[in-house]
């Protein structure tokens, strides 16, 4: 279990201001409690929040990894796909994998809203749209989705660069939507309300 780069950075400031207040406790018990812990719930949550699981699981070149940890909230065709939306809560690994390998082919930041990421209108929140082309030349989408609280996503990939399935892509910010987009012939192996783990559970195949 490792820790994502902006998580030791809130830990390391944690633990510097947890000194600071033990520190200031031994001049005043009444302004220390308090600052110890607020530094130590920040701490804790941090590690917790910010953890970067192991996931080395193999796949196939046809199957479908999940790009996010989360619970499956909707399967339906929208447009020219097969659209899955994956709700994050803020207890959710928030890091996002490759579904399949292939070349990063586009990726288009969408200033938007901030709806509650589970309710039907979260998709016009803002969000990031990482478009790849797969080894088999198909395209498949991976759209991370603020939510009321998330109000940052990071993208971990550029245009034109190659990509590894289950390889770190990005990550959002507390509770938040992550919708993969697929070919509509896509065969799914998952359903509404299942618990899905980025870069370990098979979604289904092409």
């Amino acid at each position: 279990m490792g820790l994502m780069s902006e998580g030791v950075k809130l830990v390391i400031t944690g633990l510097v201001g947890m000194a600071a207040s033990i520190y200031l406790f031994s001049y005043s018990r009444i302004i220390g409690i308090p600052f110890i812990f607020i530094f130590l719930v920040m701490t804790l949550f941090s590690l917790y929040f910010f953890r970067d699981p192991k996931r080395d699981r193999q796949f196939t070149d046809n199957q479908i990894a999940s790009p996010g940890d989360g619970t499956v909230m909707s399967i339906k065709d929208e447009g020219d796909f097969k659209v899955m939306r994956i709700f994050l809560s803020v207890f959710n690994v928030h890091i996002q994998r490759a579904p399949m390998s292939g070349v990063i082919d586009k990726i288009t930041f969408i200033p938007g809203k901030f709806a509650i990421a589970y309710k039907p209108e979260a998709k016009d929140n803002q969000r990031n749209m990482i478009e790849i082309k797969t080894d088999s030349g198909k395209k498949i989408i991976v759209e991370q989705i603020t939510g009321a609280i998330a109000r940052r996503i990071a993208c971990y990939v550029k245009e034109g660069e190659k990509v590894s399935v289950s390889q770190k892509i990005g990550m959002i910010y507390f509770g938040s939507q992550v919708a993969l987009y697929m070919p509509k012939e896509a065969k799914i192996v998952v359903k509404e309300g299942d618990k899905v783990f980025a870069g370990e559970t098979i979604l289904g195949s092409i």
